[in-house]
């Protein structure tokens, strides 16, 4: 057995209903069990293909709170998470978490406000997040709250970032990972899907496999890009009439 807080998620389809979009996801269809083994594991894919929908799940199912925070944020502005959660189980190593974070770029304004709430309690230091960017919000949330020994659940963390800062990013979450967190991330970012020794699942292709970096939509299109950009940028031009 691996030091990971969550080794495995398993998938009980009884649980979920004949009519559920959920049995429509193609890479989702027939897996019953998901294992991990590296500290930071990514989940890659096309809009679409399953990877948020089974990253919340697992959040949710840990305990986390569905629109993101700590596990000790509990508030709500709209009920959007599946009902995958209610489908899954998961295998938990021998170790506690000591801390934790559920970050989902599309809800961060309303925990940033949260977090601005919480911090107006007594004792509590205010952070003031409304006053910076997005991305230093992020950053600054990186900071306060993630920490080593941790669990850090991360859906399309570069969202708000620079490329300069999703290396700042990607030396934060190397750094924490060789003492003792483990991430799940959801990532489109060619930056931070070549972290090294990183695992990297992708949901294309109609089922869950590994690949490695290079073989991601999102390096091959960015190094194709790059390396042919006036040749790319004529064609898709033309494509246009």
């Amino acid at each position: 057995m691996n030091e990971l807080f969550i080794q495995k998620v398993m998938i009980n389809w009884n649980f979920i209903s004949l009519e559920s979009y959920l049995r429509e996801i193609k890479s989702l269809q027939g897996v019953e069990e998901l294992e991990f083994t590296c500290p930071i594991t990514f989940f890659v894919g096309e809009n679409g293909s399953g990877k948020s929908t089974l990253l919340e799940a697992i959040a949710v199912t840990y305990g986390f709170n569905p629109e993101g925070g700590t596990k000790n944020y509990n508030f709500s502005t709209y009920d959007s998470h599946s009902e995958l959660c209610e489908a899954l189980t998961i295998g938990k190593g021998y170790r506690k978490m000591k801390w934790g974070y559920f970050l989902r770029a599309e809800s961060f304004y309303n925990v940033a406000t949260k977090e601005e709430e919480y911090a107006r309690e007594p004792y509590a230091v205010p952070e003031e997040l409304h006053r910076k960017s997005h991305g230093e919000s992020f950053l600054a949330i990186v900071q306060r709250h993630f920490k080593p020994d941790g669990l850090y659940i991360l859906d399309e963390p570069e969202a708000a970032l620079s490329p300069q800062r999703q290396l700042t990013l990607l030396i934060e979450i190397h750094r924490l990972a060789k003492q003792g967190a483990q991430f799940l991330i959801v990532s489109h970012s060619p930056i931070l899907l070549g972290m090294p020794g990183a695992g990297i699942l992708s949901f294309d292709e109609g089922q869950l496999h590994s690949v490695t970096y290079e073989e991601t939509d999102s390096y091959q299109v960015t190094e194709m890009f790059i390396n042919n950009r006036k040749y790319m940028l004529n064609r898709l031009m033309q494509e246009e009439y």
